[in-house]
Protein backbone atom coordinates (compact mmCIF):
# COMPACT_ATOMS: atom_id res chain seq x y z
CA UNK A 1 0.00 0.00 0.00
CA UNK A 2 1.27 3.29 -0.99
CA UNK A 3 2.37 6.03 1.85
CA UNK A 4 -0.73 8.30 0.94
CA UNK A 5 -3.02 5.87 0.05
CA UNK A 6 -6.19 5.43 2.80
CA UNK A 7 -7.73 2.59 3.78
CA UNK A 8 -11.37 2.72 4.28
CA UNK A 9 -12.47 1.76 7.36
CA UNK A 10 -14.61 -1.75 7.51
CA UNK A 11 -18.36 -0.84 7.77
CA UNK A 12 -21.13 -3.36 9.75
CA UNK A 13 -23.63 -3.86 7.34
CA UNK A 14 -26.18 -4.95 9.43
CA UNK A 15 -25.57 -2.18 11.74
CA UNK A 16 -25.24 0.17 8.73
CA UNK A 17 -28.96 -1.04 7.32
CA UNK A 18 -30.30 -0.54 10.79
CA UNK A 19 -29.63 2.80 11.51
CA UNK A 20 -31.11 3.65 7.68
CA UNK A 21 -34.05 2.39 8.70
CA UNK A 22 -33.80 4.84 12.02
CA UNK A 23 -32.89 7.50 10.19
CA UNK A 24 -35.83 6.98 7.93
CA UNK A 25 -38.31 6.72 10.85
CA UNK A 26 -36.98 9.50 12.94
CA UNK A 27 -37.37 12.02 9.83
CA UNK A 28 -40.90 11.14 9.31
CA UNK A 29 -44.22 12.49 10.11
CA UNK A 30 -46.16 9.39 10.23
CA UNK A 31 -45.51 5.58 10.63
CA UNK A 32 -44.43 3.01 7.81
CA UNK A 33 -44.79 -0.20 6.82
CA UNK A 34 -42.20 -2.83 5.88
CA UNK A 35 -42.92 -2.96 2.42
CA UNK A 36 -42.46 0.68 2.31
CA UNK A 37 -38.91 0.57 4.11
CA UNK A 38 -38.08 -2.86 2.27
CA UNK A 39 -38.57 -0.37 -1.07
CA UNK A 40 -37.51 3.12 -0.19
CA UNK A 41 -33.95 1.48 1.59
CA UNK A 42 -33.72 -1.05 -1.37
CA UNK A 43 -33.76 -3.76 1.16
CA UNK A 44 -35.48 -7.38 1.32
CA UNK A 45 -38.80 -7.09 3.46
CA UNK A 46 -37.53 -10.29 5.35
CA UNK A 47 -34.24 -8.27 6.40
CA UNK A 48 -36.46 -5.14 6.89
CA UNK A 49 -38.22 -7.33 9.24
CA UNK A 50 -35.44 -8.54 11.24
CA UNK A 51 -34.14 -5.40 11.54
CA UNK A 52 -36.91 -3.87 12.59
CA UNK A 53 -37.59 -6.37 14.69
CA UNK A 54 -34.34 -5.84 16.64
CA UNK A 55 -34.97 -1.89 17.07
CA UNK A 56 -38.32 -2.80 18.29
CA UNK A 57 -36.72 -5.04 21.33
CA UNK A 58 -34.19 -2.38 21.82
CA UNK A 59 -36.65 0.63 22.60
CA UNK A 60 -35.72 2.26 19.05
CA UNK A 61 -38.59 1.41 16.99
CA UNK A 62 -42.36 0.63 18.26
CA UNK A 63 -44.88 -1.02 16.19
CA UNK A 64 -48.27 0.61 16.37
CA UNK A 65 -51.98 -0.71 16.09
CA UNK A 66 -52.17 0.22 12.65
CA UNK A 67 -49.24 -2.08 12.07
CA UNK A 68 -46.89 0.88 10.82
CA UNK A 69 -43.41 1.30 12.51
CA UNK A 70 -42.35 4.65 13.96
CA UNK A 71 -39.15 5.76 16.16
CA UNK A 72 -39.37 5.84 19.37
CA UNK A 73 -38.68 9.04 21.94
CA UNK A 74 -35.51 6.83 23.19
CA UNK A 75 -34.06 7.96 19.72
CA UNK A 76 -34.62 11.55 20.72
CA UNK A 77 -33.38 10.87 24.45
CA UNK A 78 -30.23 9.84 23.04
CA UNK A 79 -29.91 13.18 20.63
CA UNK A 80 -30.81 15.17 23.47
CA UNK A 81 -27.16 13.92 25.08
CA UNK A 82 -25.16 15.34 22.36
CA UNK A 83 -26.49 18.74 23.69
CA UNK A 84 -24.09 18.75 25.95
CA UNK A 85 -21.59 19.60 23.63
CA UNK A 86 -23.82 22.45 22.23
CA UNK A 87 -24.37 24.00 24.74
CA UNK A 88 -28.17 25.32 24.43
CA UNK A 89 -27.85 28.10 27.11
CA UNK A 90 -25.05 29.99 25.00
CA UNK A 91 -26.44 29.24 21.89
CA UNK A 92 -29.64 30.62 22.82
CA UNK A 93 -28.38 34.07 25.21
CA UNK A 94 -28.53 36.04 22.16
CA UNK A 95 -32.20 35.47 21.78
CA UNK A 96 -32.73 35.65 25.21
CA UNK A 97 -31.44 38.93 25.49
CA UNK A 98 -33.56 40.04 22.81
CA UNK A 99 -36.74 38.69 24.05
CA UNK A 100 -35.95 40.85 27.54
CA UNK A 101 -34.99 43.98 25.99
CA UNK A 102 -38.57 43.55 23.44
CA UNK A 103 -40.72 42.71 26.05
CA UNK A 104 -39.25 43.29 29.99
CA UNK A 105 -41.16 40.50 31.16
CA UNK A 106 -39.48 36.96 32.42
CA UNK A 107 -37.43 34.96 29.41
CA UNK A 108 -37.26 31.00 29.98
CA UNK A 109 -35.70 28.38 28.67
CA UNK A 110 -36.84 24.98 28.99
CA UNK A 111 -36.08 21.54 28.29
CA UNK A 112 -38.16 18.39 28.17
CA UNK A 113 -37.89 15.91 31.09
CA UNK A 114 -40.88 13.12 30.61
CA UNK A 115 -43.99 15.15 30.58
CA UNK A 116 -42.46 18.02 32.01
CA UNK A 117 -40.32 20.97 31.31
CA UNK A 118 -37.36 21.72 33.40
CA UNK A 119 -36.21 25.62 32.80
CA UNK A 120 -32.52 25.63 32.26
CA UNK A 121 -32.02 29.54 32.28
CA UNK A 122 -33.87 32.87 32.39
CA UNK A 123 -33.42 36.40 32.68
CA UNK A 124 -35.51 38.18 35.09
CA UNK A 125 -38.07 40.99 34.09
CA UNK A 126 -37.34 44.52 34.31
CA UNK A 127 -40.70 45.66 35.81
CA UNK A 128 -41.79 45.81 39.01
CA UNK A 129 -45.25 43.51 39.00
CA UNK A 130 -43.48 40.15 37.38
CA UNK A 131 -43.24 36.54 37.59
CA UNK A 132 -40.95 34.24 39.12
CA UNK A 133 -39.99 30.51 38.26
CA UNK A 134 -36.43 29.33 39.42
CA UNK A 135 -33.77 27.60 37.26
CA UNK A 136 -34.38 24.10 37.78
CA UNK A 137 -38.10 24.44 38.51
CA UNK A 138 -40.30 22.21 36.42
CA UNK A 139 -44.26 22.47 35.01
CA UNK A 140 -46.40 20.14 33.07
CA UNK A 141 -46.17 20.12 29.17
CA UNK A 142 -49.77 20.81 29.15
CA UNK A 143 -50.61 23.70 30.88
CA UNK A 144 -47.35 26.25 30.00
CA UNK A 145 -46.14 28.25 26.97
CA UNK A 146 -42.46 26.53 26.59
CA UNK A 147 -44.41 23.28 27.41
CA UNK A 148 -47.30 23.20 24.79
CA UNK A 149 -44.94 24.08 22.22
CA UNK A 150 -42.79 21.41 22.99
CA UNK A 151 -45.48 19.46 23.14
CA UNK A 152 -47.50 20.12 19.54
CA UNK A 153 -44.03 19.47 17.67
CA UNK A 154 -43.66 16.23 19.40
CA UNK A 155 -47.06 15.68 19.55
CA UNK A 156 -47.64 12.44 17.78
CA UNK A 157 -44.75 10.48 20.21
CA UNK A 158 -46.24 11.90 23.50
CA UNK A 159 -50.28 12.25 22.38
CA UNK A 160 -50.85 8.80 23.73
CA UNK A 161 -48.55 8.93 26.89
CA UNK A 162 -50.30 12.74 28.34
CA UNK A 163 -53.90 11.28 27.94
CA UNK A 164 -53.88 10.17 31.76
CA UNK A 165 -51.43 13.44 32.81
CA UNK A 166 -53.87 16.30 32.16
CA UNK A 167 -54.12 17.25 35.65
CA UNK A 168 -55.78 21.32 36.68
CA UNK A 169 -54.06 23.62 38.52
CA UNK A 170 -56.62 26.45 37.36
CA UNK A 171 -60.04 26.62 36.09
CA UNK A 172 -58.69 27.08 32.70
CA UNK A 173 -55.96 24.27 32.64
CA UNK A 174 -57.02 21.92 29.73
CA UNK A 175 -58.15 18.55 31.19
CA UNK A 176 -59.73 16.85 27.92
CA UNK A 177 -57.94 15.26 24.85
CA UNK A 178 -60.34 16.84 22.89
CA UNK A 179 -59.40 20.17 23.33
CA UNK A 180 -56.28 19.80 23.76
CA UNK A 181 -55.89 18.32 20.57
CA UNK A 182 -57.54 21.49 19.23
CA UNK A 183 -55.41 24.00 20.99
CA UNK A 184 -52.48 21.66 19.72
CA UNK A 185 -53.66 22.54 15.97
CA UNK A 186 -53.85 26.00 16.82
CA UNK A 187 -50.23 26.10 18.50
CA UNK A 188 -49.13 24.14 15.43
CA UNK A 189 -50.57 26.78 12.77
CA UNK A 190 -49.62 29.92 15.10
CA UNK A 191 -46.15 28.60 15.38
CA UNK A 192 -46.73 28.99 18.90
CA UNK A 193 -47.84 28.42 22.43
CA UNK A 194 -50.42 30.34 24.39
CA UNK A 195 -51.28 29.65 28.26
CA UNK A 196 -54.22 31.86 29.18
CA UNK A 197 -53.33 31.03 33.48
CA UNK A 198 -53.51 27.59 32.37
CA UNK A 199 -50.81 26.78 35.31
CA UNK A 200 -50.74 29.37 37.61
CA UNK A 201 -53.71 31.95 38.16
CA UNK A 202 -53.30 35.19 36.55
CA UNK A 203 -50.11 33.90 35.06
CA UNK A 204 -49.87 34.08 30.46
CA UNK A 205 -46.98 32.83 29.12
CA UNK A 206 -46.46 32.33 25.54
CA UNK A 207 -43.71 29.31 24.02
CA UNK A 208 -42.42 28.21 20.77
CA UNK A 209 -40.22 25.44 19.96
CA UNK A 210 -36.43 25.05 19.36
CA UNK A 211 -36.17 22.16 17.13
CA UNK A 212 -33.17 19.55 16.12
CA UNK A 213 -33.05 19.29 12.04
CA UNK A 214 -35.16 16.15 12.17
CA UNK A 215 -38.09 18.12 13.02
CA UNK A 216 -38.13 17.14 17.08
CA UNK A 217 -38.39 19.73 19.82
CA UNK A 218 -35.58 19.66 21.90
CA UNK A 219 -36.24 22.81 23.85
CA UNK A 220 -38.30 26.08 23.57
CA UNK A 221 -37.95 29.79 24.83
CA UNK A 222 -40.85 31.29 26.45
CA UNK A 223 -42.30 34.48 27.72
CA UNK A 224 -43.90 34.97 30.87
CA UNK A 225 -46.30 37.86 31.61
CA UNK A 226 -48.62 38.65 34.56
CA UNK A 227 -52.13 40.07 33.28
CA UNK A 228 -51.42 42.73 34.86
CA UNK A 229 -49.14 43.87 32.36
CA UNK A 230 -51.16 42.43 29.19
CA UNK A 231 -52.51 44.65 26.61
CA UNK A 232 -54.38 44.24 23.94
CA UNK A 233 -53.01 43.12 20.92
CA UNK A 234 -50.09 41.33 23.20
CA UNK A 235 -51.06 37.67 21.73
CA UNK A 236 -50.16 38.30 18.68
CA UNK A 237 -46.70 40.78 18.90
CA UNK A 238 -45.21 38.39 21.75
CA UNK A 239 -46.31 35.16 20.38
CA UNK A 240 -44.32 36.41 17.03
CA UNK A 241 -41.81 37.54 19.29
CA UNK A 242 -40.86 34.37 20.78
CA UNK A 243 -41.78 32.22 17.75
CA UNK A 244 -38.87 34.49 15.36
CA UNK A 245 -35.98 33.96 18.48
CA UNK A 246 -36.83 30.61 18.62
CA UNK A 247 -36.43 29.69 15.13
CA UNK A 248 -33.18 31.90 15.20
CA UNK A 249 -32.24 29.20 17.49
CA UNK A 250 -33.26 26.45 15.40
CA UNK A 251 -30.91 27.41 12.62
CA UNK A 252 -28.06 27.76 14.54
CA UNK A 253 -28.42 24.07 16.09
CA UNK A 254 -28.71 23.31 12.07
CA UNK A 255 -25.59 24.28 11.53
CA UNK A 256 -24.00 23.12 14.53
Amino acid sequence: MKKDEIKEPKVDSTLSKGLLILEVLTKSHKGKGVTELSRELGLTKSNTFRLLQTLTTLGYVKNGPDKLYSATLKTWQIGRLSLDNLNLRELAAPEMDFLAKETGETIYLAVPESFAVVYIDKIDSSKPIRTWNPIGGTAPLHCVGTGKAILAVNYSDLREGITDRLDSFTDKTITDMKALDENIELTLKNSYAYDTGEFRENILSFGAAITMPDGKAIAALGISVPDFNFNDGDEKRLGSLVAHAAESVTRKLSRS
